[in-house]
């Protein structure tokens, strides 16, 4: 007998692992994007202690905050439009296309923030075109989440479908962590305090930018989903569109209310933290830093185990467990981090808010995959998840600071409790996608 196998007789495994690793391939790239996206959006959050005067000079620092802050939140507004301008590319013509696009709109926002006249030098101006940045941004980040989440949870196989889709969470967190990290490194090793203001804080734009390049000759090669190409030959004529979308209403709500909690949870824990740590518990900035640094790694190591675990034990669980958890220990949890004694203590508990809110940020993107068919899956993900993050993440940064104006710090805290207790009914009365995933049924129609 030969020793020469013929192609049909060689073993399954053997025929598997070239397709499995450009599996792989194309989720590691599709995530690499994502983090440069999140970076790029994230450096405004990060460096905003340092250029907030140069846009809107006042003598109050929490007035200052507020003022970036608002333009922060306004930045989220656009999403929705983004995500239904973005998921209609997607649905009709490919989510590489759409994931191409909206980096490259990310590179151009952050390239004309690096360019910003200060006030300064333009006056009122200077607020107007950060604005328009921002726009762009939100814009991109809109498109950005629904491409994304799609792409990842299509190229998945349905037995580690949540593992892998929680890395478009490990990247969203490793694009705020690498804007920290380059946040320290210009602290402590490259200017002075007075620098960054100055000048310093456009240099992890221009860096933003390039990556962004770096990113789009990336996606320009990544293959198209298989659920995707089935679709588009059966039903060429009906994917994507703002009309497909409202024949799913109920899958639309539910992805609101799902996200209305765990998002603003993820933006008190992230974007918000940094202030609150310098503002309320009196950190000194290179803590902050740190702190919310040392944080984010610790958030970005949960969230692939959580995502295994719902693999193997449902969605639903790690939701409802997130949701309880959030109801009962925001409150505490807020205070004693209000109370820190020290950078340790903080980084502590802010530890422990991430072992609550990684029921949510590990799994959301594949549980609201799974609930719609191809034809609608990167608008029905992108539209009301950017309609929810508009209204509940985006304001958070302001709200807070709002009620810390106002003397009544802690009425954050229970706002923060009930809209996490909302989402909690949601998951009660939803079903588990793990078991009822349109993904999978899609797949064993073919």
């Amino acid at each position: 007998m030969s020793a020469i196998q013929s192609p049909s007789s060689a073993s399954p495994s053997a025929a598997a692992d070239p397709i499995e690793f450009k599996r792989v391939k194309a989720i590691f790239v599709g995530s690499i994007g994502n983090l440069v996206e999140w970076y790029d959006f994230y450096c405004y959050a990060a460096f905003s202690l340092y250029f907030s005067s140069a846009f809107f000079p006042s003598s109050d620092p929490v007035a200052q905050s507020m003022s970036t802050a608002a333009i922060f939140a306004l930045g989220f507004f656009v999403r929705p439009i983004g995500g239904l301008l973005f998921g209609y590319i997607g649905d009709r013509y490919g989510r590489r296309l759409a994931l191409m696009l909206s980096v490259l709109l990310m590179c151009g926002g952050s390239l004309m923030i690096a360019c910003s006249p200060t006030y300064a030098t333009v006056g009122v101006w200077a607020p107007a075109l950060l604005l328009f940045a921002r726009l762009l941004q939100g814009l991109s980040l809109g498109g950005e989440y629904g491409s994304s989440a799609t792409y990842l949870s299509e190229m998945a196989t349905s037995k580690h479908r949540g593992f892998y889709s929680s890395f478009q969470y490990v990247t969203l967190i490793g694009g705020q962590l690498t804007a920290l990290v380059v946040l320290l490194v210009l602290q402590n090793f490259v200017l002075d305090t007075a620098e960054l203001k100055a000048w310093g804080w456009r240099i992890p734009f221009f860096i933003g930018a390039g990556l962004a390049i770096v990113a789009l000759i990336m996606r320009s090669d990544l293959p198209e989903t298989k659920a995707f190409e089935t679709q588009r030959a059966r039903n060429k004529d009906r994917m994507g569109g703002f009309k497909l979308l409202m024949q799913h209403p109920r899958e639309c709500l539910i992805v609101i209310g799902l996200t209305m909690g765990g998002t603003l949870a993820f933006y008190v824990y992230t974007t918000y933290m940094q202030k609150f740590l310098k503002l309320s518990v009196g950190l000194t900035d290179a803590q902050t830093t740190a702190v919310s640094a040392g944080s984010l790694v610790f958030a970005a190591m949960l969230q692939p185990i959580y995502g295994a675990l719902s693999d193997r034990i449902g969605r639903k669980p790690l939701l409802l467990g997130f949701a309880i958890l959030g109801t009962i220990f925001t409150v505490p949890l807020l205070t004693a981090i209000r109370h820190a004694q020290g950078p340790w203590e903080a980084f502590g508990l802010i530890a422990c808010a991430w072992l609550i809110v990684s029921g949510y940020t590990s799994i959301n993107a594949v549980v609201k995959a799974e609930l719609f068919p191809a034809s609608i899956r990167a608008t029905g993900v992108g539209v009301p998840y950017a309609i929810a993050v508009s209204v509940f993440g985006g304001s958070a940064e302001y709200v807070a600071l709002w009620f810390k104006q106002s003397g009544m710090e802690s009425g954050f805290y229970w706002y923060a409790t009930a809209v996490i207790a909302c989402s909690l009914i949601v998951y009660l009365l939803m079903r588990d996608t793990r078991r009822h995933s349109r993904i999978d049924a899609e797949s064993a129609e073919t």
